[in-house]
C-alpha cells in the first residue's frame, strides 16, 4: 500500500529525518518506535502532506504522493490522527465528526457516525457539547473518531493512547 524510500525532511536547514525507508502492506500494523526527537511525528507529517519532503519518494497504492497536498493525500485514503488531539475546540462533538467526513460524498456518513458513537459511548453522551470543553481523553477519542470518519484505507496514529483511560486503550 505505502512505500517510502530514502525520505529526507528538514525544519529549516536541520535534517529532521534522513533516508527513512519503509513499506506498509494492506492489513498490516506497523509501529514506529524511537526516542523523543527521533522523527516519528515528522515521518507521519510528511506522509500526510503536512511537511514538505526534501528528497526521497513516497507512493500509495502505486501512485506517487511525494508532492501531494494534505487534502489530496486524505482524498486518496490516508488519514492522520495527530499527537495532541487537535480537535476543533469551538465546534460540537458531532460537528467535529462531520469534519472528518468532509471529503466524502457517499450516503453512509450518518451510519459511520453512529458506529463511532457506539465505539465511544462517551462521545454520544456529549454529541452536542463543544469539543474544547471535553477532557483530554474525550478529545483523544474524538480525534480518533474524526479520523475514522474519513473511511481511510490507511490510518496513522501519533501517540494514540495519550490521555485515554486504560480501559479505552
Amino acid at each position: 500500500m505505502l512505500d517510502i524510500s530514502d525520505l529526507v525532511c528538514r525544519y529549516g536547514k536541520v535534517d529532521a529525518i534522513k533516508g527513512i525507508s519503509l513499506s506498509v502492506k494492506q492489513g498490516q500494523l506497523v509501529a514506529l518506535i524511537g526516542a523523543n526527537g527521533a522523527g516519528k511525528s515528522t515521518t507521519l507529517r510528511a506522509i500526510s502532506g503536512l511537511l514538505t519532503v526534501a528528497s526521497g519518494k513516497m507512493t500509495f497504492e502505486g501512485k506517487d504522493i511525494t508532492r501531494c497536498s494534505a487534502r489530496d493525500i486524505l482524498a486518496r485514503g490516508i488519514a492522520h490522527c495527530p499527537e495532541g488531539r487537535r480537535v476543533f475546540p469551538y465546534m460540537t462533538v458531532e460537528e467535529n465528526l462531520e469534519m472528518g467526513a468532509y471529503l466524502r460524498r457517499d450516503s453512509s456518513i450518518e451510519e459511520d457516525r453512529d458506529r463511532i458513537f457506539a465505539q465511544f459511548p462517551r462521545l454520544a453522551e456529549r454529541r452536542n457539547q463543544v469539543a474544547g470543553t471535553l477532557s483530554g481523553g474525550e478529545q483523544q477519542m474524538l480525534a480518533i473518531g474524526r479520523a475514522l470518519m474519513s473511511k481511510p484505507k490507511l490510518l496513522m496514529f501519533d501517540e494514540p493512547s495519550l490521555g485515554l483511560a486504560p480501559n479505552i486503550v
